[in-house]
């Protein structure tokens, strides 16, 4: 697929198929294309990705997109290929089908296991929705309907990891967090150092090249991470830099050493819900509206880590505690942390700690290629 028009199909078949469940929020169009375009997104910079569409007597009823991600088979030295952006009807066959085909191109790739969804790694929106579907999804994170589970176990696929995302506060008002949880985070900082400050917009630039060497250090040993290249982290700033809150971003220092830092987002898809065709000018409005008059009550905390020598201090929770309580004062009462690896412990214990429940679970689904 690589007409100018299939791609239309291929971007526009999710705004067809979705377009009357309420809680799935359509992203912007443009940004999509964006993503898909290899001379604009860096990813294609060490990654590659076909697009395929199923149709019915002419009507298109899936669509699905082949991945190798190059770093993440160097890092993980395994051969894993990657499905993503699968779109399907409730049809077994159009899926089988589409599956076939991500198969087959991952295969002469020389790779042995297929692996999704993803698209295009787990830096991007990443696992199916299999728990949860009665609450809308927030910026970067993915929603899909519950038969899209059944389409891909039918197909032969099995469980390789579920990534939870956790709840908190009330969007109507900020909630105080604990008062143990703060003694505990001013005992935490007190013993080991820790001074913690906000995002310093007037040197974003050098605060962008903070991050990232904290997050490819701190994330290194996670299930399934791909570091990020230095160009699309700063892809990422470019796109959110209009809309972030230097607030609530929390960089952790020892002796004025960065050993950790937490991020909140803004959670865009309050503003983009009734944007239902993923038009760029009514949804570049509605987020401006969103920001400076009506205000974003909910945010999503999509980055938080800590470098190894600092893990198990308790950190983590001193991180959550002061990114929550920051974006308590630009009135934002709701987040979701998330997602977290079902098999973090210390990332869970730091959310529960502050009152977070698991809302809902996205999964990770292997087949070894045919």
């Amino acid at each position: 697929m690589e007409t100018p028009a299939d791609l239309k199909r291929f971007i526009d078949l999710p705004y067809r198929m979705h377009a009357r469940d309420p809680y799935w929020v359509p992203p912007l169009r443009m940004e999509v294309a964006t993503l898909l375009d290899r001379k604009k997104n860096p990813y294609f910079e060490h990654g590659a990705a076909d697009y395929f569409l199923a149709e019915r007597a002419g009507r298109v009823v899936g669509r699905i997109a082949a991945v190798q991600n190059t770093l993440h088979n160097e890092i993980h030295e395994d051969k894993v290929g990657f499905f993503g952006f699968f779109e399907c009807e409730d049809d077994q066959a159009a899926a089988d089908a589409l599956l076939a085909e991500a198969d087959r191109w991952v295969k002469g790739r020389g790779l042995d296991t297929l692996r999704g969804p993803a698209s295009f790694s787990v830096n991007e929106e990443c696992g199916l929705l299999v728990d949860g579907f009665q609450t809308p999804n927030v910026v970067m994170m993915p929603h899909n309907p519950p038969y899209y589970q059944g389409l891909l176990e039918r197909a032969g696929f099995t469980k390789s990891k579920d990534l939870l995302a956790y709840e908190g506060g009330n969007a109507a008002h900020p909630v105080p967090a604990p008062e143990r949880l703060v003694r505990a985070v001013e005992l935490t900082l007190k013993r080991y150092g820790i001074t913690l400050r906000s995002l310093d917009m007037s040197r974003f630039e050098a605060e962008v090249d903070t991050i990232k060497r904290l997050y490819n250090k701190a994330w290194e040993k996670n299930w399934g991470f791909v570091p990020m290249t230095d160009a699309e982290i700063d892809k990422l700033a470019k796109d959110f830099k209009p809309v972030i809150m230097p607030e609530m971003v929390i960089f952790a220092e020892r002796e004025g050493e960065p050993v950790g830092f937490g991020l909140a987002i803004p959670d865009l898809n309050e503003a983009l819900r009734g944007n239902r065709d993923g038009g760029i000018v009514k949804g570049a409005l509605s987020i401006l509206w969103w920001k400076f008059r009506k205000k974003f009550t909910r945010a999503r905390v999509p980055l938080l880590g800590v470098i190894p020598e600092f893990r198990g201090r308790g950190l983590d929770s001193a991180l959550y505690h002061h990114v929550w309580s920051r974006a308590g004062t630009q009135g934002i009462g709701w987040g979701e942390g998330g997602w977290i690896l079902e098999d973090n412990p210390a990332m869970k214990l730091g959310l529960e700690k502050m009152g977070f429940v698991v809302y809902k679970t996205y999964r990770m689904y292997d087949r070894p290629v045919r």
